[in-house]
This record gives C-alpha cells, structure tokens and sequence, in this order.
C-alpha cells in the first residue's frame, strides 16, 4: 500500500507539471496538494494509520513525524499552505491562483514527495 501510494503521489505530481504548462492553476494547484496528501499517507502506514479525512491524516502526520522531529517544521507549513491554496482555488469562486504562487506549491510538492521518499527509502533498508 505505501508504494502505491507514492505512486499516486507521483502520479499527480506529473499532473501538475502538466496543468501549470496549460495554464490550469488551480488545477495544478489542486494535483500538487493531492500530491503531498497521498505522500503524507504513505508515511502514515508505516505507522499503522489510515483516514479518510484530509484533517484527521495532516493532524496525525504532524503529532506523529513532525512534533518528534522526524520530518521539519518547514514540512509542516508545506501542508498547511498547499491546503489552504487548493481550498481556496477549488471553492472560492472569486479566488483565482497565481502562476507565481502555483509554482511554489508545485515546487514544494516536488520538495516534500522527495523528503517522504527518503524517508521510506531509510526505513526500508
């Protein structure tokens, strides 16, 4: 389960490359959120942790891994802003994201897919 949900991960990842090149920022917005949700579940099985809920998942990956220092602060605020731009961008009507700010989610998609599979990768071997 924790590799297909890396390749999920992944998988929207490349998604959000490709929605930023046609110009769908709020979609790529949406994929890179979707990207770092699906990462932050792969982490939580190796804890025994499934939810359904996206704040139940982001709740107990930061009481698990960031609060013991397994994963940083920065890690943190990655989730926190990639959920808010991709609330926003999908139910607010009068929101409309930013190519420059699209790109930093995509950008911090890639940096905390790339921390988790480490991360995997350390426990794996």
């Amino acid at each position: 389960m924790i590799g297909l949900r890396l390749d999920k991960a992944r998988e929207c990842l490349s998604d959000a490359e490709i929605m930023i090149s046609t110009e769908s920022y709020a979609s790529s917005a949406n994929r890179s959120y979707y990207c770092i949700f699906h990462a932050i579940h792969a982490v939580l099985l190796t804890v025994g942790f499934s939810s359904k809920k996206h704040s139940g998942s982001i709740a107990e990956f930061r009481r698990v891994f960031v609060k013991e220092g397994v994963f940083s602060e920065t890690s943190s605020d990655i989730i926190g802003d990639a959920f808010k731009v991709r609330t926003k961008s999908d139910y607010d009507i009068h929101y409309f994201v930013s190519k420059p700010e699209v790109t930093v989610q995509l950008e911090n998609a890639k940096a905390f897919l790339a921390e988790v599979e480490a991360f995997i990768t350390s426990i794996s071997s």
